[in-house]
């Protein structure tokens, strides 16, 4: 929810008169608070499995210059409600801008409802005209009919607050709105909209509306007729200042059991027992492959001179502004570092959490056969909480959900907290107990001896769609940080489905073994031959493609170099980046001054000043970007990979990598060139203290 600054301008009183959000409709009295928010159905339209209450009607509605109060009927009870809203409301963007401003939305909770009437109302009052739900139908039904796609089985997604809602044309031409997470399997969306943009372009609609009808009032409430959970029984209009907002009644929160302090502590400590004890037995080849490779590279690391040290310190040369690198040359050269060629693909790039969950719903919602999720991290927040109901109800549903997540780093991320996280929800204790309760889903916990990761992110879908990059399954990626994802069609979508398959054998109960039988099994090939060439990289035990063939693109490049990442601890890649820098290619990163890994952001201070001191550009994202994506000379390398040593080295990682013009192309604009351009380029280096080499020292191996 936007909670805005407090205005409280009593020139603007003519704003709001009925905005809240009903909590509960009995007569108690309780204010039961605001929910958890995990199930939200519809908007009007059909609900999904849920009694039918008598409508909410309302009767009376005024305001004073910081409360608002609404009298309305539920069958034969009158009630009497209200709340403040000017402590939610900042009414002087809207005075102040000379251009039409589209806010919202706006949703306040209602501070009480009781039987009694006011016992003090105030003098001076701003009254809006009641309207009753036959205009409102008529209204709803004219407009979304505008708006709709009429195309079959199509609609359009609204972002509604913390929401999303499908809206389309059902089987028998009747509009319906439904929360996304319950779209028809049969139905997609043809384009994405949010409420302000339906605000700018509902609010001229409206004004015509109600002058055919004679209807002169500029502020006006709507009874809407919704009855049921999470119904919006009222809708508010200001003509003059464009604002519109809803009424929600909500129920009281259902009861969740949630963890204690200490139940992370005591998750943390089982895993990681079961990842040295019980999962070594299972796993010995593994595990011990691990141990000698994380143990050798520690001691090549220790030993290891100062990389940026060696760099010569003469004049950096200008840019060359030639041509890049021979692409074709280099992807045969990959072809040998790699021991492959190629594989076959499509690539969409998904920016930020709007984009990728509701593409991501949309498929899950529609998938008939199966469901592989691979991440580092499902967390127990709201938002995660909404993916893994409707993860559960598609299991019940008859489609084969495999959900397979990192140990450690979904335990973890339970004790983390945002910012953002609803006051007052309270998580399942166990992610896993939660995903398997009430549910066909076959969830696996990967283990991390030696307290190596898996860190890929990966979903397949029928065998057909896939998705791959930066996001795990938690608030912060949906609302709050800067990342990208990609979906993928193709031959290169067996490739992932097969990854997946050995990583679950690997999680399974016989470890190596599993993992064994399922390498030997010979790779099918579902999905469509479509496409141009990707390529699957990986960071393996024994493999570190990603930081390769990053290191060969530096080294190949003649013309540019753009990279955005979070993490920039590795000091041979900055190493590379600096030398590619001093011969004349354009190099310019783009960081986030602050990172969700505490002292890591010191390294970042301190890997920022590096380059600047080389001439390589450094640009500060406005946030937390998350991405991870690198385009040198036209090859572009993403997905899940960071520039530090456990992704380049030690933990599980899988990027895509291709040199398709076009693909490229687009990952430039929409990517690098906005983010440029949002960021502020830094002209002078950070302050250092003497703690951040110290921490730099440490910072590959703990954070």
């Amino acid at each position: 929810m936007v909670r805005l600054p407090v205005s409280r301008d009593l020139t603007a009183l003519t704003v709001v008169a009925v905005v809240l959000t009903i909590t509960s409709c009995s007569d108690s009295g309780v204010d039961y608070g605001r929910s958890d928010q995990s199930d939200y159905p519809t908007l009007q339209g059909q609900f999904a499995e849920e009694g039918v209450t008598e409508p909410l009607v309302a009767v009376e509605a005024f305001l004073d210059g910081s409360q608002f109060y609404v009298r309305y009927q539920s069958g034969e009870k009158t009630f009497y409600a209200g709340g403040e809203w000017a402590n939610r409301i900042d009414l002087t963007v809207l005075q102040e801008s000379a251009e039409p401003v589209f806010l919202g939305p706006f949703i306040l909770p209602l501070g009480y409802q009781q039987i009694e009437p006011w016992e003090e109302v105030p003098g001076e009052r701003i009254t809006p005209r009641i309207l009753d739900a036959e205009h409102f139908v008529a209204f709803r039904k004219s407009f979304l009919d505008s708006i709709v796609p009429t195309d079959e089985k199509l609609g359009i997604v609204m972002h509604f607050d913390v929401d999303d809602y499908f809206l389309y044309i059902n089987d028998v031409g009747e509009f319906e709105a439904r929360v996304l997470q319950d779209k028809p399997a049969d139905y997609s969306y043809k384009d994405r909209v949010t409420f302000q943009e339906l605000v700018s372009r509902g609010v001229p609609y409206l004004e015509a509306f109600l002058n055919q009808r004679g209807i002169t009032d500029r502020r006006v409430v709507f009874n809407t007729g919704d009855a049921g959970r999470y119904s919006l029984p009222f809708f508010y209009v200001n003509l003059d200042l464009h604002l519109a907002v809803f009424v929600r009644y909500e129920p009281p929160p259902k009861p969740m059991p949630a963890g204690t302090g200490a139940t992370p502590i005591a998750q943390t400590l089982g895993h990681v027992i079961q990842s040295h004890g019980p999962g070594i037995v299972v796993r010995p080849v593994s595990s011990l492959y691990r141990l000698f490779f994380v143990a050798a590279d520690t001691a090549i690391e220790t030993v290891r001179p100062e990389w940026m040290v060696s760099l010569e310190s003469g004049p950096i040369a200008p840019l060359t502004g030639g041509p890049g690198m021979d692409l074709v040359e280099f992807e045969k050269q990959l072809d040998l570092t790699t021991g492959r060629t190629s594989s076959k693909g499509t690539i969409e790039y998904l920016i930020d959490g709007e984009e990728f969950f509701t593409r991501f719903i949309d498929a899950v919602t529609s998938a008939q056969e199966s469901i592989l999720l691979r991440t580092y991290i499902f967390d127990n927040d709201d938002y995660a909480k909404k993916i893994g109901e409707l993860l559960k109800r598609r299991s019940n549903e008859g489609v084969d959900v495999n959900l397979l997540f990192d140990g450690i780093g979904t335990i973890v991320s339970t004790v983390e907290k945002q910012e953002t996280l609803p006051e007052g929800y309270a998580g399942p204790a166990s992610v896993r107990e939660f995903l398997e309760s009430d549910s066909n889903i076959d969830v696996r916990q990967a283990t991390n001896p030696w307290l190596t990761g898996d860190h890929v992110k990966t979903v397949v879908i029928d065998n057909q769609t896939a998705f791959t990059g930066g996001m795990n399954i938690a608030r912060e990626y949906r609302y709050d940080w800067h990342d990208l994802m990609m979906e993928v069609h193709g031959p290169v979508v067996d490739v992932l489905r097969e990854e997946f398959s050995k990583a679950w054998a690997h999680a399974a109960f016989f470890g190596d073994w599993s993992y064994l039988i399922q390498k030997m099994k010979p790779n099918r090939r579902l999905a469509e031959d479509l496409g141009y060439p990707v390529r699957v990289l990986f960071t393996k035990t024994e493999s570190s493609e990603i930081f390769a063939a990053q290191k060969m693109a530096i080294r190949y490049a003649r013309k540019y170099i753009y990279v955005e990442n979070a993490y920039f601890t590795d000091d041979a890649l900055l190493y590379e980046l600096a030398k590619a820098r001093r011969r004349g290619v354009d190099v310019r990163v783009i960081m986030p001054l602050q990172t969700d890994r505490g002292p890591i952001t010191r390294n970042n201070a301190l890997a920022a000043n590096a380059m600047l001191e080389h001439g390589i550009r450094v640009f500060i994202y406005p946030g937390m970007s998350h991405v991870k994506a690198a385009v040198f000379d036209g090859w572009a390398c993403l997905g899940s990979a960071n520039w530090d040593h456990l992704s380049l080295r030690i933990n599980q990682e899988l990027n895509l990598a291709t040199s398709h013009p076009e693909a490229v192309d687009r990952l430039n604009k929409r990517l690098f060139e906005a983010d440029f351009a949002r960021s502020a380029e830094i002209t002078e280096p950070f302050p250092e203290r003497w703690t951040d080499h110290l921490i730099e020292v440490v910072g590959d191996y703990v954070f």
